[in-house]
C-alpha cells in the first residue's frame, strides 16, 4: 500500500493531462485576428475604392492596390530610400527621376547613404516636425499591405519581374525615407551629384572658375537649368477653379491637370478611401503615398501645381583652408562624414566603397560652380533645406481630404505645415474659390535678406531670386526666422504667405502667385516665394483666356464647358503672332510657299488631326525669346502682353526659315497631321495620336513633352510628360457631384495588364472616365471586389 499510495494520489492528475485516456482534445487555440482588413472595389479602368474601419487598414488596402498597380516602381522608390541603388544596378548606372534628380547610383547612395547614417527620419518620426499617430499607423499599413500583395501574388510585369530585390520586405521606415526624398525634390535633390562630389580645394585645383562679376556675364538659362529649373524642359501644371458667380450650378467647380512624368517616381495612381462616417476622399497619389494628394471629398476639390518659392537659401562662408571656415564666433571645421556603400561589380559580386561628404550646421557642402557656388580656397557654399526639416507631407494631404470648405481646406493645409513644393487651387460646394501658396518656404524676409546677401548672393537674388547668405552668421543675424503662426521655426507662416479667396475664378499655371485672377494683385510677399509685377507665360495666359472667352457677355461656366477646356488646345502664342495676319507674312518672307501655305490654312490648335502645328511649334523652339514681340510686357496688361509679332525681324524670318528647313532634314512631311508625329511614348504603348503641345512658350494648356522616351522613338516626339490625372469636379445640387477624371498613361504600369493603355486610348479621343463616386456608382461600374487581410 505504501508503494501504491503515491500512484492512486497521482491517477488524477495524469487522466487530466491532454491526451491521457477518456479526455476530450483540447480546442485549437483561435486564430489570430487580423491587424488589418480592408474591403478593395475595382471599378472600370483598375480604379480601387478602399473601404476600411481605421486608418492602418485604409492604408494597408492602399498599399496593396498600389502594389497591383505599379509594384516596379514602388519597390524601386523603396530601394532608393534604402540608399542600395549600386548594390542592385550598380554604381555607375544614372539614375533619372524624370523630374530633378539626374545622378550615378553611387553618388544617390551616397547622400542617401548620409542620411540613414544621420538617422534623419528616425528622428523627424520622433519631433514636432514628424507624422501625427494616426498617419504613422497609415503608413504603416501601407508598407503591410505592399508586402501582403507580394506574399499572394506573382510580378509579372516583365519591368522587374523575377529580380532578388522583389524577395526584400518594406519596412515603413523605408516608406518614410521615400517620402522624404520625395520632400527635397526641389532642393537638395537638385544638387545631389554637387553633394556627393564635392571634395576641398587645393592648391593643384583651387576651385576658382571665373567668378562673373555682373548680371550681364551669366547666362541665365543655364543657371537656373543648374537650379533644377531648365527654361527648357519645366516642371509644373494648371488649376482653374470657378465660382457661384461665374458657374451655372452656382456652385465650385475644379479643372486641374497637373504636368508630371508618364512613368517613374512621380507618376499618378488613382484611388479612392474610405472609413464610413468619418473619411470619404478621392482622386490621385504619388507612387508611396498612401494619401490622395490632388482629389476631392462631398464639399471641397482641389489640385496642385508647382510653385515659384525657393526652398532652400544657399549660405557662402569665407575660408580660411580647404575645410576651415569663418563665424562670428570664430573660425570652425567643416564635418567630413563618411559612408560607406555596398555596389555590385561587374562579375555580379558584391564590395563596399567609402564616399564622404562635408557639412556645416546649416546643411550640405556643395560644389557647384554652375550656380556661382563653387568650393573654392577663398569660399565654400552650403545648403539649408526648410523640406529637410520636417515629415509632414502625408499628414498635410491626409487632413486636407477632411476639409469642408476652401477656407477650411487652407487652415488645416497651414496646420500641418508639410505642403513640399506646389502652389493649392481649389473650389468648394458654396462656390468659393482659393488660390494660395502657402508651401514650405525658408523664413527670410526681405529686411533679412538685405542684410545678409554677399556679393555672389546677392546675383543670384537679382537674376533668378534665389539670395545667397552670408554663411559667417548664419547662426545669428542671418539665420531663417520663426513666425508664431508656423507649424514650426525656420519657415514663412501663414499671414507672410499669398492667398486670394473669390467667388469668381482663380488659376494658376506656374507663374508666381501675383495674379490669381485679372481682376487680383499679390504684392508686398517675401521675394524668395516670386517675382511681382513680372511677365507671365504664354501658358498662364492660355488658360486665363479660357475663362475670359467663356464668361465675356454674362455667359456661364457650366460644367461641360468647364472640363471641355483641356481639350481646346488652343496655343495663346499662336493666336498673339496671327493678330492682323502678322505670321503669315513673316513666313512669306522665306520664300517657302509650300509651308505658309499649310501655315494660313492651319487652324490654330494643337488636336490630333491639326495640319501646321509642328511647324508653328518649331518656329517657336528656333525663335529668340527678347525678339519675338515689338510691344514688350506691361505690368498693368499682364494677359495682353507682349503682343504684336515682329515681322519685320531677320532673326525671325531665320527662325521660320530654320524651322522649315529641320522638318524637311528630319523627313517630316510639312503637311503632316499632327497626331501622326504626336504621340504615346510610354512604356507598352502603342503609338496612339495624341493633341496638345508645348506649355509654356507655345501657350498650350494640354502641355506635352519628351523626355527619355522609351518607346515609338522613331516617332517625331513621342511623348512621355506632361498631362497626367485630369480632374473636371463639379459641385451639384442635393449633395451630388459630377467627377470626370483621366489618367492620361493608364492605371497600370504592367503592360500585361488591361488598364495599361485603356486611359490612354480615351485620352487620345478626347474623352473622360466618369468616375465612380457614390456605392451606387460603384457598383454599377464594378469589376470585382476583394477583402485584404494581414
Amino acid at each position: 500500500m505504501r508503494r501504491l499510495l503515491p500512484l492512486l494520489l497521482l491517477a488524477p492528475l495524469l487522466s487530466a493531462l491532454p491526451g491521457s485516456p477518456g479526455q476530450a482534445a483540447p480546442a485549437p487555440p483561435p486564430a489570430r485576428a487580423a491587424r488589418y482588413e480592408a474591403q478593395i472595389r475595382w471599378t472600370e479602368h483598375g480604379i480601387p475604392h478602399i473601404t476600411a474601419d481605421d486608418f492602418g487598414s485604409l492604408g494597408f488596402g492602399s498599399g496593396y492596390a498600389a502594389a497591383e498597380n505599379s509594384i516596379c516602381t514602388l519597390l524601386d522608390t523603396l530601394i532608393t530610400g534604402r540608399g542600395e541603388r549600386s548594390r542592385w544596378f550598380g554604381p555607375s548606372a544614372r539614375y533619372r527621376d524624370q523630374v530633378t534628380l539626374d545622378a550615378t547610383n553611387l553618388q544617390v547612395d551616397t547622400v542617401v547613404g548620409d542620411l540613414h547614417n544621420r538617422r534623419v527620419v528616425e528622428k523627424l518620426l520622433r519631433s514636432p516636425a514628424g507624422p501625427r499617430p494616426v498617419t504613422k499607423r497609415m503608413v504603416a499599413g501601407y508598407t503591410a499591405g505592399l508586402n501582403a500583395w507580394l506574399a499572394r501574388n506573382e510580378v509579372t510585369d516583365p519591368a522587374c519581374a523575377g529580380e532578388p530585390w522583389l524577395k526584400q520586405k518594406a519596412t515603413p521606415v523605408d516608406l518614410w525615407y521615400g517620402v522624404y526624398l520625395a520632400n527635397l525634390l526641389a532642393s537638395t535633390g537638385v544638387f545631389v551629384p554637387q553633394i556627393a562630389d564635392a571634395d576641398p580645394p587645393s592648391l593643384d585645383d583651387p576651385g576658382l572658375p571665373e567668378v562673373p562679376v555682373s548680371a550681364a556675364d551669366v547666362d541665365v538659362d543655364a543657371l537656373l537649368t543648374a537650379l533644377g529649373r531648365d527654361p527648357e524642359a519645366p516642371f509644373g501644371s494648371n488649376a482653374t477653379a470657378a465660382g457661384r458667380a461665374i458657374t451655372s450650378t452656382g456652385r465650385g467647380m475644379l479643372l486641374g491637370n497637373p504636368h508630371f512624368p508618364w512613368r517613374g517616381r512621380y507618376h499618378f495612381t488613382q484611388q479612392h478611401l474610405t472609413i464610413p462616417g468619418e473619411y470619404d476622399v478621392a482622386g490621385a497619389s504619388l507612387i508611396g503615398s498612401p494619401a490622395v494628394n490632388i482629389g476631392w471629398n462631398k464639399d471641397v476639390a482641389w489640385s496642385h501645381t508647382v510653385s515659384t518659392a525657393y526652398r532652400f537659401t544657399p549660405y557662402e562662408y569665407r575660408a580660411l583652408g580647404p575645410t576651415t571656415y569663418l563665424t562670428d564666433g570664430g573660425p570652425a571645421q567643416l564635418e567630413r562624414r563618411l559612408v560607406k556603400v555596398r555596389v555590385r561589380t561587374p562579375g555580379g559580386g558584391l564590395r563596399t566603397v567609402t564616399e564622404d561628404v562635408y557639412r556645416t550646421p546649416q546643411g550640405y557642402v556643395v560644389d557647384s560652380p554652375a550656380t556661382l557656388m563653387p568650393w573654392s580656397l577663398t569660399s565654400v557654399w552650403a545648403i539649408r533645406d526648410a523640406n529637410a526639416e520636417h515629415l509632414r507631407t502625408v499628414d498635410t494631404f491626409l487632413e486636407m481630404g477632411r476639409a469642408t470648405s476652401v477656407r477650411d481646406l487652407l487652415r488645416r493645409q497651414d496646420a500641418m505645415g508639410g505642403m513640399p513644393w506646389v502652389n493649392t487651387t481649389a473650389a468648394d460646394r458654396a462656390g468659393r474659390v482659393l488660390y494660395a501658396d502657402h508651401s514650405v518656404v525658408p523664413h527670410v524676409t526681405n529686411e533679412m535678406k538685405q542684410q545678409c546677401l554677399t556679393p555672389v548672393g546677392l546675383l543670384l537674388d537679382q537674376l533668378v531670386g534665389l539670395p545667397g547668405l552670408d554663411g559667417t552668421f548664419a547662426g545669428s543675424r542671418c539665420a531663417w526666422g520663426a513666425d508664431a503662426d508656423a507649424q514650426r521655426p525656420g519657415i514663412l507662416g501663414p499671414r507672410r504667405l499669398p492667398e486670394a479667396f473669390r467667388d469668381d475664378w482663380v488659376m494658376n499655371a506656374n507663374d508666381s502667385y501675383w495674379l490669381p485672377n485679372p481682376a487680383e494683385r499679390l504684392e508686398g510677399f517675401p521675394t524668395i516665394i516670386g517675382c511681382e509685377r513680372c511677365e507671365r507665360t504664354m501658358r498662364t495666359r492660355m488658360v486665363s483666356q479660357y475663362v475670359i472667352d467663356r464668361i465675356r457677355g454674362g455667359r456661364k461656366e457650366t460644367p461641360r464647358s468647364f472640363r471641355g477646356h483641356q481639350y481646346e488646345n488652343r496655343l495663346r502664342a499662336a493666336e498673339v503672332a496671327r493678330e492682323g495676319g502678322a505670321l503669315d507674312r513673316l513666313c512669306a518672307r522665306t520664300g517657302e510657299d509650300e509651308a505658309c501655305r499649310v501655315l494660313a490654312r492651319w487652324d490654330g490648335r494643337s488636336d490630333a488631326d491639326s495640319v501646321g502645328t509642328h511647324l508653328f511649334e518649331a518656329f517657336i523652339a528656333a525663335a529668340p525669346a527678347d525678339a519675338l514681340w515689338k510691344v514688350p510686357f506691361d505690368p498693368a496688361r499682364p494677359l495682353a502682353t507682349p503682343r504684336t509679332l515682329n515681322e519685320d525681324s531677320p532673326q525671325l524670318v531665320a527662325a521660320m526659315q530654320a524651322a522649315i528647313d529641320g522638318l524637311r532634314a528630319a523627313k517630316v512631311p510639312l503637311d503632316a497631321a499632327w497626331g501622326d508625329l504626336q504621340v504615346a511614348g510610354d512604356r507598352g504603348a502603342d503609338p496612339l495620336p495624341l493633341g496638345g503641345g508645348t506649355g509654356d512658350a507655345v501657350g498650350n494648356a494640354n502641355a506635352l513633352a519628351s523626355r527619355f522616351p522609351v518607346q515609338n522613338r522613331d516617332r517625331y516626339r513621342p511623348i512621355t510628360y506632361g498631362s497626367s490625372h485630369i480632374q473636371a469636379i463639379s459641385f451639384l445640387d442635393g449633395g451630388r457631384l459630377d467627377a470626370r477624371t483621366i489618367l492620361t498613361y493608364s492605371q497600370s504600369e504592367n503592360p500585361r495588364s488591361p488598364f495599361s493603355q485603356d486611359q490612354t486610348e480615351l485620352f487620345s479621343a478626347e474623352r473622360w472616365v466618369r468616375f465612380a463616386w457614390t456605392d451606387a456608382q460603384i457598383e454599377a461600374d464594378l469589376l470585382r471586389s476583394e477583402v485584404v487581410r494581414g
